[in-house]
């Protein structure tokens, strides 16, 4: 039986995992206990921790108490994160702070304490759900993007420094998923509406992510119109401008 770290457990692709995993131990971390454990009522094989994903402390304190109690994480799935899509000018730099806290310095963190566990036992899966938000910049997703980026650079290198020990790193960059995501992100649905043609259902990407536990497969990028998309906006910069431009400004 594989223990299975999952952030951000109250969201739709943790949800959409849940059937996929029925034959492991689930460890389930997320601001709300009583919603975690109404929504995997169901699984009996987990153990449910409500903690504050921004604060470091708070999150070394609890790996050591699971390394404690469990004796091991095999897989880590960093999937907390939230989006907020306006104009650049108009962000506070407390709006700033804390979605760099949430989508990226909390990844860091709880990669840094579970990696540095996994070498030691030189076994262990590290997967952190980006976005296609981190390849392609989009108006209006400056701040979001700048942490989807910033999480790709990051997860990029430390699959290099993890390779030798047997650990594989894994980079989720979905497009838009149906998801409550887009409560915050976009209220009115005219974003959804702007895009709906690239929309995904989370579970397929949650098929991807479980298809993958245990592999050495470096990305899952979805849907494919946005992985070649991606392609192309490396290749073809001034194109690319022009086609986000116009295709993705509707946020």
């Amino acid at each position: 039986m594989r223990n299975i770290l999952i952030t951000g457990a109250s969201g739709g692709i943790a949800q959409a995992m849940l059937p996929l995993l029925k034959d492991d131990f689930l460890i389930l971390l997320g601001r709300n206990a009583s919603k975690m454990e109404a929504l995997y009522v169901h699984h009996s094989n987990k153990a449910i921790f409500e903690v504050d994903m921004t604060d470091e402390k708070e999150l070394a304190t609890l790996i050591a108490k699971i390394y404690q109690e469990l004796g091991k994480i095999d897989v880590l799935v960093n999937n907390a994160g939230y989006a907020i899509y306006d104009d650049f000018e108009n962000f506070s730099d407390q709006q700033v702070r804390d979605m760099f806290d949430i989508n990226l310095f909390a990844l860091m963190t709880l990669c840094r304490l579970v990696g540095k566990e996994m070498k030691k036992v030189k076994s262990g899966h590290i997967i952190n759900i980006v976005s296609m938000s981190g390849k392609i910049a989009s108006a209006k997703s400056s701040v979001y993007s700048a942490t989807k980026f910033a999480a790709l650079g990051f997860s990029d290198t430390i699959r290099l420094e993890l390779m030798p020990y047997n650990i594989g790193v894994t980079t989720v960059n979905p497009g838009p998923v149906a998801t409550g995501f887009f409560e915050l992100a976009d209220p009115d649905g005219s974003y959804q509406k702007s895009v709906k043609a690239f929309m995904i259902s989370p579970d397929k990407v949650a098929r991807k992510i479980v298809a993958a536990m245990g592999t050495k497969k470096r990305e899952i990028n979805l849907p494919f119109a946005l992985q070649v998309a991606s392609k192309c906006y490396i290749l073809f910069p001034h194109i690319a401008d022009f086609l986000a431009g116009k295709v993705f400004n509707f946020k």
